[in-house]
Parts: C-alpha cells; structure tokens; sequence
C-alpha cells in the first residue's frame, strides 16, 4: 500500500507522534460525499500503519518469548498505545455514523457491512473498559510465556512439547507411553498457573461485559466479533448435529485402531500412532524443505499461489521449525500495510506440520488477494470465512501432497490420517466451543467446577472407546493446551463451520477443479464487503449446520476415505 495521507518515513515510536493522525481525522470538515470517502481511505490507511507496527511486536515476541526487550515492545503498545487509540476510534466512528454524507456513500460496494461494523463499535464501546482491554491483553500473552518454556528430557536432549509429540506417532508403545507422560506430567506442573491466569482473564472479561450492559462475556463477544449472521442457538445447534452425526464415526474409528493395533484397551498414547505402518511419516527435512515443497505443490494449484509463499520466502516472512522460547501454535499473520503476510509455526517433521503450512498458506492467499482493498476493514472478513480460506486450501492442497511423498503407499497413508483427523478435529471444536459457553454463562464458578463441567462436557463427544483409567488428573487439564481460551475466547467455533465448509469446496473442486477453484477464489477476492452467507454461496457452497448437511458432508468423507 502506498502512504497517500501518512508521511513515508514515519514510525511509531509513541503516542505523542501518533496522536496528530488522530485529531485531524477527528476535527477534519467533510463538506461532501467525496470528501467522507477520502476520509474513510485516510482513516483506514492510519489503521494499517498502526495495525502492522503492531503485527511486527506480536511476531517478534512469539519468536522470541524470552527475549525481553521484545515482550517489553509488545507490551508497551498494548499498555500506552493502543488505550488511548481506543477513545479516537469511538469518536472517529460517532463522526462517521452522524455525517450527512453517510446515505451517499453507502452505495459504495461493501460500505453496508462497514456501518454495520461502525455501528457495533460504537454499541459496545465503554471508555471505563479500554484499560481493562489493555489488561486483559497483556495477560492473555502470558499463555505464549508459559508454553513456549514447556520442554521435556529425552534421551539426554531437551525437546520443546511440540517436538516430543512426534515421540506419540512411535510403533514402539513403550516410547508412546513414556512420552505422553512425560508431556502431561511437564503441562501438570503449570496446571495452577494456568488455571489462576484463567480465572483472572474471565473475571475481568466478565467485567468488560458488565460495563457494555451485557448479561455476560459470551453475548458481548458474539456482537464484538461482528456475528450478525447467526446466534449461540446456531452453536448449539453444531454442537448437537456434530454428537449425532460425527461421533459415532469417531467411535468406528477408534475400535479399528484398537483392533490394528491389536491392543486389549485404547490408552491416550495409541491415539496418533499410524496402525498400518511401524514408521511415522517424514515428509520433509528441514524448514527450507518444507517450504520449498510446499510452494512446488501450491504452484500446481495456482502459479500465484505458489508465487505468494515464494515473496514471504525472499523477504524473511516465514519462521517454520520448533524451537526453545518460540510461543506454540501457528498463525498467519495479515500484514495491512505491505500486504504480504507473515507466517508462524513450530514444525517437527510431521505430517501435522504440513497441514498446518498449507493452512496457514490458505491464510496467506487471503492475505494477498484482499490486499489492494482501499477500506483496512474489507481486508479482514470474519473467521468463518478467513479459516474456509485456510481449511480449504488443506484438502485441495491434499491433491498435490505427492510432493511431499513419492512413495504412493506413504501419500495414500498421508491422506487417510488427514482425513481422519478431520473426523477428531470437529468434535474438539465442539467441546471448545460448548465449555466455554459455560464459562462465561457462569463466570464465578470454581476451579474445582470448571474441572467438572469440562469432564462432563468432553464426555458426551467422547467415542467411549479410549481407557483414561488413573489417567484423570491429566485428562482434566486437557483444555489448558487451548491457547484460543486463553488469548482469543470465543474464537473456535469458526474452524468447525469452516471445516465443513472446506469439505464442501472440496467436493466442488473433485467435481471440477478449474470450476471448484475459481469459485472458491472468487469468494476470498470479496474479502469483507458481503455476508459470510453470500461469500460461502460466491464459493458455490452452504453455510449451513444441520444435522442432515454435516451427515451429507461426512458421508462424502468417508466416501474419499474408503476410496483411498
């Protein structure tokens, strides 16, 4: 993006240089439609300056959590920067809604959902809550420190949690054992930590939602995330067509591994390992070779898409392999103002780490192709459609995986495991989803309660099959490995709508891959400037939770599995 409005060599330092931005948008005369809009475009360049300034502080600090000066930087801009924008944003958005141009420019394509955007901002902002938001933030990070100083002892070698879990796709089941309980014992010893930390997060979000006039934390999450296109009885409603329709295939699942395996009782530690193979697969060697794989196998999709992972590449926008100090997970992360994103993962050599950068390079097509979007708003869709994007990209990729195997019983074993995960992956959505309905309906419960409602509720989707006998102290902490409770509550859902509905673009793209693919393109090009049902109907598909949809969709699962 080119600065039209922002000096090209500006950067932030502090609010005292930030802040002229600030009140000149907010004292600007708008004395016609045409100079609303150009308000609006310098307003949203702002945001994208202010928005990757801040991106770069979250990256770097992931990289690093025991960097200090990093965690410091992050922290600064959450505490002394983004605080005193938030009373800015408030007064931008009123001078916005109130405008008598506002009916000229709401023809523009994709200016309904911005007011609409608009209008939810100003509905739950509360000046009394912007320093609990700064709190709420800089502990919420406090997960990543926590994780990222997980390791464990192997043979004389440190391991960080998510290179010890390869250990779990071992044949031996002696090694499994060992190292599953090595990993819970490590997660058990943070147990207090992180259930203090969580109590602490949901009493003061508790208290946001109070101060907005919310009964509770999920109702004012729901309007802050923008859901104007369903409600919570739509989550409920997942929640029980997955228990009808999902569980029972992950029942059928479990007893084959239990009888391949040849094992008189299902353990935790029997739930990764391959059943038809002794060896864990290795798809890759390093991180040059993933990535260098990955771009190959984009390029037969799309010779853009391939093109994109190669720009990160040559810019130093991509951090793959597990490491000590490196925050968990993975993510993508949209850069607003250069508009080439950056990825984040801790591979290990698995197949887990090739879904997740085929993953996050569906992020990062999105990324690309909303990043000539003028509004910063329209460049960043809801959740359900950014993770149909991500998703997505995982089971069309899954076309090309030969990439990354040339052996066919290796690919064919790849694909099947994928798609299995499929199957376990809804159903923890579900339980996410539903525990944390709970929580925040009843945010001064105990954590001798939490522990409780979690095993109850991880019970009903459980397929009944996998023995956790002295096992239980572990199994009730299982929700502290969530980092989306702790630093994006409320943000999970998403990946089970989206999950079906990639399955469904999948299902276009077998029919027709040039058709599938274009419209599934065609829906991420609309970024955020229509509904999340009309950019699922764009890609040719529902968005649609019933019972009989998500049966229609696993049958055609099993139906490619069986096939396999």
């Amino acid at each position: 993006m080119k600065r039209l409005y922002i000096p090209k060599d500006y950067k932030i330092s502090d609010w005292t240089s930030l802040e002229p931005f600030f009140i000149e948008l907010k004292e600007r005369d708008i004395l016609s439609a045409a100079s609303l809009y150009q308000w609006f475009l310098d307003r949203s360049e702002l945001e994208s300056v202010v928005s990757e300034d801040m991106a770069w502080r979250y990256i770097n600090m992931t990289r690093d959590t025991e960097n200090k000066e990093k965690t410091e930087s992050f922290n600064y801009f959450v505490s002394e920067i983004s605080p005193k924008i938030a009373p800015y944003s408030n007064a931008l958005d009123t001078k916005a809604l109130e405008s008598n141009y506002l009916e000229d420019v709401k023809t523009k394509d994709g200016f309904p959902i911005l007011i609409q955007l608009l209008e939810k901002d100003k509905t739950i902002y509360r000046e009394q809550n912007v320093p609990l938001i700064a709190e709420v933030e800089q502990k919420a990070h406090q997960f990543g420190s926590i994780s990222g100083k997980m390791t464990i002892e192997w043979e004389g070698k440190e391991r960080t949690l998510q290179q010890a879990a390869d250990l779990l796709l071992e044949s031996d089941r002696a090694i499994r054992q060992s190292a599953w309980i090595k990993i819970q014992e490590r997660r058990y010893l943070d147990k207090d930590s992180l259930n203090s930390l969580y109590t602490e997060l949901i009493s003061i979000r508790h208290t946001i939602s109070q101060n907005a006039g919310y009964a509770n934390y999920r109702d004012y999450m729901f309007d802050a995330m923008g859901r104007f296109d369903y409600s919570k009885e739509a989550c409920f409603q997942f929640h029980e067509s997955i228990k009808e329709s999902v569980v029972p295939i992950l029942k059928e699942f479990a007893l084959k591994r239990k009888d391949a395996l040849g094992v008189t009782e299902l353990k935790p530690w029997d739930l990764s390992v391959n059943y038809t193979s002794s060896q864990p697969l290795k798809a890759f060697e390093d991180g040059e070779d993933l990535v260098e794989k990955t771009i190959r196998c984009f390029t037969k999709i799309d010779p853009y898409l391939g093109d994109c992972i190669s720009k990160m590449k040559a810019l130093g926008h991509l951090d793959v392999m597990s490491r000590k100090g490196k925050a968990p997970g993975g993510y993508n992360y949209p850069l607003d103002e250069t508009g080439i994103p950056f990825i984040f993962m801790n591979a290990t050599q698995s197949l887990r780490d090739i879904v997740t950068m085929v993953h996050e390079g569906g992020h990062a097509l999105h990324s690309f192709v909303t990043s000539n979007f003028s509004i910063q708003a329209f460049k960043h869709p809801t959740s359900e459609v950014a993770e149909l994007a991500s998703m997505s990209m995982e089971l069309i990729s899954m076309e090309y995986w030969e990439e990354f195997f040339n052996i066919k019983e290796d690919l064919t074993r790849a694909k099947k495991e994928h798609l299995e995960s499929i199957i376990q992956t809804l159903p923890w959505v579900a339980i996410i989803d539903k525990f944390q309905h709970w929580v925040y309906e009843n945010p001064y419960h105990t954590e001798e309660e939490r522990i409780v409602h979690w095993n109850q509720i991880s019970n009903q989707f459980a397929p009944g099959v996998v023995n956790w006998e002295n096992l239980d102290h572990f199994k009730s902490i299982q929700w502290q490995k969530q980092l989306h409770l702790f630093e994006v509550p409320f943000y999970y859902i998403e990946y089970g709508f989206a999950q079906l509905g990639a399955i469904a673009v999948w299902k276009k793209y077998k029919e027709n891959k040039t058709t599938g693919y274009q419209h599934y393109l065609k829906a991420l090009q609309l970024g955020y400037t229509k509904s999340i049902p009309e950019i699922y109907s764009t890609a040719g598909i529902q968005f649609n939770f019933s019972r009989d949809y998500i049966k229609e969709l696993m049958d055609f699962v099993l139906q490619e599995y069986k096939a396999l």
